[in-house]
Protein backbone atom coordinates (compact mmCIF):
# COMPACT_ATOMS: atom_id res chain seq x y z
CA UNK A 1 0.00 0.00 0.00
CA UNK A 2 2.77 2.89 0.99
CA UNK A 3 5.10 2.13 -1.76
CA UNK A 4 2.17 2.69 -4.39
CA UNK A 5 1.43 6.03 -2.31
CA UNK A 6 4.58 7.09 -3.07
CA UNK A 7 4.64 5.89 -6.46
CA UNK A 8 1.41 8.03 -7.02
CA UNK A 9 2.66 11.15 -5.29
CA UNK A 10 6.02 10.63 -7.21
CA UNK A 11 3.99 10.45 -10.74
CA UNK A 12 1.82 13.61 -9.89
CA UNK A 13 4.98 15.86 -8.81
CA UNK A 14 7.17 14.98 -11.20
CA UNK A 15 6.04 12.86 -14.07
CA UNK A 16 3.54 14.83 -16.05
CA UNK A 17 4.54 15.93 -19.26
CA UNK A 18 2.97 19.11 -19.64
CA UNK A 19 4.40 20.67 -16.48
CA UNK A 20 6.86 23.12 -16.77
CA UNK A 21 10.56 22.44 -15.63
CA UNK A 22 10.49 24.80 -12.45
CA UNK A 23 7.28 22.53 -10.95
CA UNK A 24 9.33 19.59 -12.18
CA UNK A 25 12.09 20.85 -10.15
CA UNK A 26 10.34 21.56 -7.02
CA UNK A 27 8.22 18.64 -7.59
CA UNK A 28 11.26 16.69 -7.50
CA UNK A 29 13.32 18.32 -4.33
CA UNK A 30 10.38 18.31 -2.32
CA UNK A 31 10.70 13.93 -3.19
CA UNK A 32 14.26 14.35 -1.98
CA UNK A 33 14.00 16.73 1.05
CA UNK A 34 11.33 13.57 2.77
CA UNK A 35 13.47 11.01 1.77
CA UNK A 36 16.51 13.29 3.81
CA UNK A 37 14.57 13.75 6.18
CA UNK A 38 13.36 10.26 6.82
CA UNK A 39 16.86 8.90 6.43
CA UNK A 40 18.72 11.53 8.27
CA UNK A 41 16.09 10.72 11.15
CA UNK A 42 17.37 7.06 11.40
CA UNK A 43 20.86 8.36 10.53
CA UNK A 44 21.06 10.62 13.84
CA UNK A 45 19.75 8.33 16.01
CA UNK A 46 22.30 5.47 14.77
CA UNK A 47 25.42 8.38 15.44
CA UNK A 48 24.03 9.23 18.88
CA UNK A 49 23.45 5.96 19.73
CA UNK A 50 25.20 5.93 23.28
CA UNK A 51 26.97 9.25 23.23
CA UNK A 52 26.50 11.07 26.51
CA UNK A 53 24.04 14.02 26.93
CA UNK A 54 22.54 12.40 23.57
CA UNK A 55 18.66 13.75 23.31
CA UNK A 56 17.76 12.13 20.10
CA UNK A 57 17.45 8.63 20.79
CA UNK A 58 14.25 7.45 18.79
CA UNK A 59 13.17 8.13 15.93
CA UNK A 60 10.03 10.03 16.68
CA UNK A 61 12.14 12.41 18.25
CA UNK A 62 14.52 12.43 15.14
CA UNK A 63 11.70 13.03 12.33
CA UNK A 64 10.36 15.85 14.70
CA UNK A 65 13.91 16.94 14.52
CA UNK A 66 14.82 16.76 11.19
CA UNK A 67 11.40 18.43 10.04
CA UNK A 68 12.36 21.73 12.49
CA UNK A 69 15.63 21.25 10.94
CA UNK A 70 15.01 21.44 7.23
CA UNK A 71 12.72 24.05 8.12
CA UNK A 72 15.18 25.87 9.87
CA UNK A 73 12.58 26.40 12.95
CA UNK A 74 15.40 24.60 15.18
CA UNK A 75 12.73 25.34 18.60
CA UNK A 76 16.69 23.70 20.10
CA UNK A 77 14.51 21.05 21.85
CA UNK A 78 16.26 18.24 20.05
CA UNK A 79 19.76 18.87 18.39
CA UNK A 80 22.87 16.10 17.69
CA UNK A 81 25.61 15.81 20.03
CA UNK A 82 28.40 14.04 18.08
CA UNK A 83 30.27 15.07 14.90
CA UNK A 84 28.28 12.84 12.60
CA UNK A 85 25.35 13.52 14.09
CA UNK A 86 25.73 17.46 13.39
CA UNK A 87 27.25 16.33 9.89
CA UNK A 88 23.48 14.55 9.24
CA UNK A 89 22.13 18.01 10.36
CA UNK A 90 23.69 19.93 8.11
CA UNK A 91 23.07 17.98 5.36
CA UNK A 92 19.60 18.10 6.19
CA UNK A 93 19.67 22.05 6.77
CA UNK A 94 20.86 22.19 3.32
CA UNK A 95 18.56 20.54 1.42
CA UNK A 96 15.96 22.07 3.12
CA UNK A 97 17.08 25.27 2.78
CA UNK A 98 17.71 24.11 -0.97
CA UNK A 99 14.31 23.01 -1.65
CA UNK A 100 12.09 25.83 0.28
CA UNK A 101 14.17 27.74 -2.29
CA UNK A 102 13.44 26.22 -5.25
CA UNK A 103 9.63 25.80 -4.02
CA UNK A 104 9.28 29.63 -3.45
CA UNK A 105 11.32 29.96 -6.91
CA UNK A 106 8.47 28.03 -8.81
CA UNK A 107 5.55 29.94 -7.22
CA UNK A 108 6.62 32.87 -8.00
CA UNK A 109 7.65 32.06 -11.78
CA UNK A 110 3.98 30.69 -11.84
CA UNK A 111 2.27 33.66 -10.38
CA UNK A 112 4.70 35.64 -12.40
CA UNK A 113 3.64 33.75 -15.91
CA UNK A 114 -0.17 33.78 -15.02
CA UNK A 115 0.32 37.36 -15.28
CA UNK A 116 2.07 37.30 -18.55
CA UNK A 117 -0.59 35.00 -19.95
CA UNK A 118 -3.15 37.30 -18.67
CA UNK A 119 -1.24 40.04 -19.95
CA UNK A 120 -0.68 38.78 -23.13
CA UNK A 121 -4.46 37.95 -23.98
CA UNK A 122 -5.29 41.41 -23.23
CA UNK A 123 -2.75 43.10 -25.71
CA UNK A 124 -4.13 40.25 -28.48
CA UNK A 125 -7.74 41.81 -27.71
CA UNK A 126 -6.49 45.19 -28.10
CA UNK A 127 -4.69 44.21 -30.86
CA UNK A 128 -7.83 42.29 -32.37
CA UNK A 129 -10.09 44.96 -31.86
CA UNK A 130 -7.76 47.57 -33.03
CA UNK A 131 -7.42 45.95 -36.39
CA UNK A 132 -11.50 45.40 -36.56
CA UNK A 133 -11.38 49.38 -35.96
CA UNK A 134 -9.84 49.76 -39.04
CA UNK A 135 -11.26 47.67 -40.74
CA UNK A 136 -14.51 49.30 -40.55
CA UNK A 137 -12.82 52.86 -41.13
CA UNK A 138 -11.29 51.52 -43.96
CA UNK A 139 -15.13 50.26 -44.82
CA UNK A 140 -16.47 53.89 -44.53
CA UNK A 141 -14.00 55.74 -46.60
CA UNK A 142 -14.92 53.22 -49.54
CA UNK A 143 -18.30 53.46 -49.04
CA UNK A 144 -18.14 57.60 -48.71
CA UNK A 145 -15.65 57.93 -51.65
CA UNK A 146 -17.64 55.28 -53.87
CA UNK A 147 -20.37 57.52 -53.14
CA UNK A 148 -18.89 60.55 -53.75
CA UNK A 149 -17.20 59.58 -56.98
CA UNK A 150 -20.72 58.47 -57.95
CA UNK A 151 -22.79 62.19 -57.47
CA UNK A 152 -19.67 63.59 -59.50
Amino acid sequence: MLPGFFTRVFAVLVGREGRSLHLKAAGGAAIVLVLVMLAGSWAVVAAEEGARHANLTSYPKALWWSIETATTVGYGDFFPVTPWGRVVGAVVMVVGITTYGMVTAALATWFVGREDRRRGRAHQLREETVQALHARFDRLERLLTGERGGDR
